[in-house]
């Protein structure tokens, strides 16, 4: 079987965000979530201002998402499982999917012998395929992804308009 690839350069190039996804790519999870800025840097009101022009907005999204993108991926996260505990139907489909091809790959590619049938590998994914497609799409599997889409980008894009920049780098950029 053939996999497909999804020529990320063609999607990131249109919108010039080749540079941002680099470092998203290189990084392993453990050492993303090791750059975590402290809470009270991440929410420190007397820094919160409104922007006086958009050209202000521009320079401090840009430099909020480099600066606290390992803390907008742990809101991401965050709001990821709260849109998952607020739809337990999605959680128990994703669940007995996950669940249900572990336990399939355990058999080996033996059948499954119950006392009275037996049932090949082949036979186990169509159910399960048969049952967690209906199941899935009767969760609201879309809704939910672009509740999670519109949550976290005006969480994110809201915070990293708003939060201005420290002193200190705000005049050492300005220097000639």
């Amino acid at each position: 079987m053939t996999t497909m690839q999804i020529p990320i350069d063609a999607l990131t190039s249109r919108f010039n965000l080749g540079g941002r996804l680099d470092g998203v790519r290189s990084q392993s999870i453990a050492s993303r979530f090791a750059n975590l800025k402290p809470i009270s840097e991440f929410l420190d009101f007397k820094r919160l201002s409104k922007p006086a022009n958009f050209g202000e907005v521009q320079t401090r999204v840009n430099y909020n998402l480099g600066y606290f993108s390992s803390n907008y991926a742990a809101v991401f996260v965050m709001l990821s499982l709260y849109a998952l505990l607020n739809n337990p139907l999605l959680l128990f489909v994703i669940i007995l999917a996950v669940g249900g091809m572990y336990g399939i790959g355990r058999l080996g590619g033996r059948d499954l012998e119950l006392g009275f049938t037996r049932a090949t590998t082949t036979q186990l994914y169509t159910t399960l395929l048969v049952i967690c497609i209906p199941l899935g799409l009767l969760s609201g599997p879309f809704a939910t992804l672009l509740w999670l889409i519109g949550a976290t980008g005006v969480t994110v894009m809201g915070h990293a308009s708003f939060m201005d920049r420290p002193i200190e780098n705000a005049f050492s950029e300005e220097a000639v």
